[in-house]
């Protein structure tokens, strides 16, 4: 019988250790944990690695702050360079997936074929996906949010965008037995929320892959073209300091999972930036407009699941004679805790108390913007070794913006809401629908409406030329034999919903060429 793996953490590290193994992963969230799972099905020895700590269920609270200080990289507090951006990622063992929404689309086949055609990417088209769509679907239990999941704010939505001929759907859901807690973003105590935390990592360790966490992953021996292996530091749980604990893992292939923004940094502070030319370039971050509105019957957002039903009848933006005309984002309900909630409503106060004291009446939307090629953003780090976000609005983005929010103003008035306001410091609150005019005039300037980036691709963009791109097809490192990316940051855009089932599928193929190599 083959020997289960296990885990490890900062307790049990020893100075100067040397761990051999077939493939050290560094990352544990969709990409990482898929490639661990999927690698130790074929009998290969794999080290995973993770900066975070690892939070079984049995220690979420549901508590806001304690929750953002467990599940979620600088606490929330990181932004784009500008301030304008909120930046959310994962810093935990099962990674972003551990405080996702829980929304698992399969990749909507134009934009694979948008990739093949464009970007000439190759071995991802839709037939080469397809094997994977019902494995994932059977491994995380995703099926379409029944009607017990909708909450107030679903239920209104649903209906609304109905009445206004919006194409929608009730939106596919990785969950086993959910309590409707509503505590979706700091990780669900209960289990139920299908992340990586309770899915392909337990069923990789079982199979024999190794865990390491709060080990960060700091610098790759290579050695002309190929990698031998790579130096990890201890962090502290108690402090997230890094200690004077390091240790060196030998292997024959070294795969970087370090999600949408963790991978680029990476890869730039191993000074790979002259080697690719690309890197940190392209990102992509899915920004996330939303709009307030106060309704007569109480909402209380902050219960159920977070999206039962979207509205992807305007997922792909629309042109006329090369103009901008609408869409290019998809549209949901909001959820936002009481505390995430209070620190997004407009104002100080008086008109921050009116709202604060009818918070359960509070509901509201959100949009992902499928972002714009040509107006992407990049990543860089600093002396200091310091993430930096780039992000400019373009002159279409800011377009998408303003269609996206005088959409999701119409949309909450359908729905039935007395006054609609928009996020920000200032107050702008509207009474009834204004005209388009008014919205599209608005500025649109950094950290003045505040928005999320929840779902980042680029950066190590897949494509076939070291001059703009990271990787090749099989996911391979321009110049490397051995070194490979697998996460949403080779994606060469966004993928136009929520990423994380492209990632695992992309994961799961990357998997057949790493094992090629070894």
């Amino acid at each position: 019988m083959k020997k289960s793996g296990m885990y490890r953490d900062y307790k049990s590290y020893q100075p100067g250790e040397v761990i051999q193994v077939d493939v050290v992963v560094i990352g544990s969230g969709c990409g990482g944990a898929t490639m661990a799972y999927e690698l130790s099905k074929r009998g290969i020895k794999v080290a995973l690695l993770e900066q975070g700590g690892n939070y079984h269920t049995g220690t979420f609270d549901n508590h806001e702050l304690n929750m953002a200080g467990k599940v979620s990289a600088e606490r929330n507090f990181h932004t784009t360079s500008d301030g304008g951006i909120n930046l959310v990622y994962g810093n935990n063992l099962g990674g972003a997936s551990v405080h996702y929404w829980a929304d698992s689309y399969r990749t909507p086949e134009d934009r694979l074929l948008l990739w093949n055609r464009k970007y000439g990417i190759e071995y991802h088209l839709p037939e080469d996906l397809k094997p994977y769509w019902l494995d994932l679907e059977s491994d995380l239990h995703v099926t379409p949010a029944t009607e017990e999941y909708f909450n107030p704010m679903n239920r209104l939505f649903r209906n609304a965008s109905q009445r206004l001929g919006w194409e929608g759907h009730h939106v596919p859901q990785a969950r086993k037995n959910c309590q409707k807690s509503g505590h979706c973003m700091q990780g669900c105590m209960f289990g139920a929320k299908q992340s990586q935390l309770i899915t392909h990592i337990p069923s990789a360790v079982r199979l024999g892959t190794d865990v390491y966490t709060d080990l960060r992953a700091e610098r790759l021996d290579i050695v002309g073209n190929q990698v031998k292996g790579l130096v990890a530091v201890v962090i502290d749980r108690r402090t997230l300091r890094q200690t004077q604990t390091k240790l060196r893992f030998q292997a024959k292939v070294v795969c970087v999972s370090a999600g949408g923004f963790g991978s680029s940094k990476f890869l730039l502070k191993n000074g790979l930036k002259k080697r690719l030319p690309a890197l940190g370039k392209f990102l992509a971050i899915n920004p996330s407009p939303m709009v307030h509105a106060l309704y007569e019957e109480p909402i209380v957002q902050w219960r159920n699941i977070p999206a039962a039903y979207g509205v992807e009848g305007f997922r792909l933006a629309k042109f006329q004679n090369g103009s901008y005309k609408e869409g290019g984002y998809m549209l949901m309900p909001n959820q936002l805790q009481p505390g995430t909630l209070a620190a997004l409503l407009p104002s100080f106060g008086k008109d921050h108390f009116r709202y604060m004291k009818q918070l359960e009446y509070l509901g509201g939307t959100i949009g992902w913007i499928d972002d714009v090629d040509g107006e992407l953003g990049s990543i860089d780090v600093d002396f200091f070794g310091k993430t930096k976000v780039n992000y400019p609005f373009g002159k279409i983005t800011k377009q998408i913006f303003s269609d996206l929010t005088y959409k999701q103003m119409k949309l909450n008035f359908e729905a039935g809401a007395k006054e609609v306001f928009l996020a920000g410091m200032k107050l702008r609150k509207y009474s009834k629908l204004p005209k388009k005019e008014e919205i599209d005039a608005l500025a649109w300037r950094p950290a003045e409406f505040p928005m999320a980036a929840p779902h980042p691709a680029g950066g190590c963009r897949m494509g076939k030329s070291i001059e703009n791109s990271v990787v090749n097809s099989k996911h391979q490192v321009h110049g490397f034999q051995n070194l490979f990316v697998a996460d949403s940051s080779v994606f060469p855009t966004g993928v136009s919903v929520d990423p994380s089932f492209t990632i695992m599928a992309f994961s799961k193929k990357a998997s057949e060429f790493i094992t090629e190599v070894i």
